[in-house]
């Protein structure tokens, strides 16, 4: 009597020991713990930056203190926006779950430009120069294709014949309670 007791106890921790290593393996617990990891992530980086941008105002605050080099405080000015930017970016992208691709093409072209004025347009070599403007139309071309690519999208969400055949049901069943 007492072995199958003991049997049975060995399959019921058996069976939970298998259902907790299942519902740890499930989607939405991997999903919900990544998303979780994530988000720290994000914020360590938003804590990171804000520091910088502290550290680089101070610096900045300082260096008026000294004879004023014009060109270093540009440099500071636009550091710090370019870092105020990206931790809108990373905050945005903790609300809404997802990354602002235009607000990234903005950040990308400023920080390209900071360089060019930073160094100055004619101490750049033409070779350099050219890579900057071609690299700055495709950072262009890409922010102006983005309403297009996405309303394109919409519009293939919606021919999707699945999609079509829930909306004909839902404006029938909303037709029905009017």
């Amino acid at each position: 009597m007492e072995i199958n007791e003991s049997i049975l106890l060995g399959n019921t921790i058996l069976k939970g020991i298998t259902s907790s290593f299942n519902n740890w393996l499930q989607r939405n617990t991997i999903v919900r713990n990544l998303e979780f990891f994530q988000d720290f992530i994000i914020i360590s980086l938003c804590l990171g930056l804000f520091c910088v941008m502290l550290i680089r105002l101070g610096d900045m605050f300082f260096s008026f203190l000294s004879p004023l080099d014009l060109r270093q405080v540009t440099s500071d000015i636009l550091f710090i926006l370019i870092l105020v930017e990206l931790f809108r970016l990373l905050i945005d992208h903790l609300q809404q779950q997802r990354t602002s691709v235009t607000a990234a093409v903005e950040i990308t072209i400023v920080s390209a430009l900071r360089e060019v004025i930073l160094r100055g347009v004619l101490e750049i070599p033409r070779d350099q120069i050219f890579g900057i403007a071609l690299f700055l139309m495709v950072l262009t071309v890409i922010m102006v294709a983005l309403p297009w690519i996405s309303r394109f999208l919409e519009q293939v969400k919606i021919a999707n014949p699945e999609t079509v055949e829930k909306v004909q049901l839902l404006d029938k069943s909303s037709l029905a309670s009017d």
